[in-house]
């Protein structure tokens, strides 16, 4: 199995899609690192020589992807729960960001059972 990113990506799937198992990296962006690294994007990931891989992690270096972007998104999130930002409230109360309904589904949307509270009565 060929590692990117610390990741190991499937070998029996082409390699336009194992690329995807690195976060931050999707269809688009996958084929966009292959036809820069110049690959096939049939090609299956077994079948990828020593020198393709070395031309693909090169590309996928350029990205923000992996712990890096995962670390980004955090912060983002943790700045607007700081300024107190709609957006910031909405992550602090556990409830959906970007305009879900909340009257039937919000729960099981965003994080299973509910948080009991102490003392409050129906």
């Amino acid at each position: 199995m060929a590692r990117i990113k610390g990741i190991e990506i499937p070998n029996n799937k082409r390699i336009e899609i194992s690329l995807t198992y690195v976060y931050g990296i999707g269809r688009s962006l996958s084929n966009k690192i292959l036809n820069d690294a110049k690959v096939d994007i049939n090609k299956k990931a077994k079948d990828l020589t020593d020198d393709e891989l070395a031309r693909i992690r090169k590309e996928v270096d350029k990205y923000a992807t992996e712990g890096d972007l995962r670390r980004e998104v955090s912060m983002n999130i943790k700045t607007k729960m700081e300024i107190n930002s709609y957006q910031g409230t909405r992550h602090k109360r556990r409830l959906p960001v970007r305009g879900q309904s909340t009257r039937s589904n919000a729960v099981t949307a965003r994080g299973g059972k509910n948080k009991t509270v102490a003392n409050k009565k129906k």
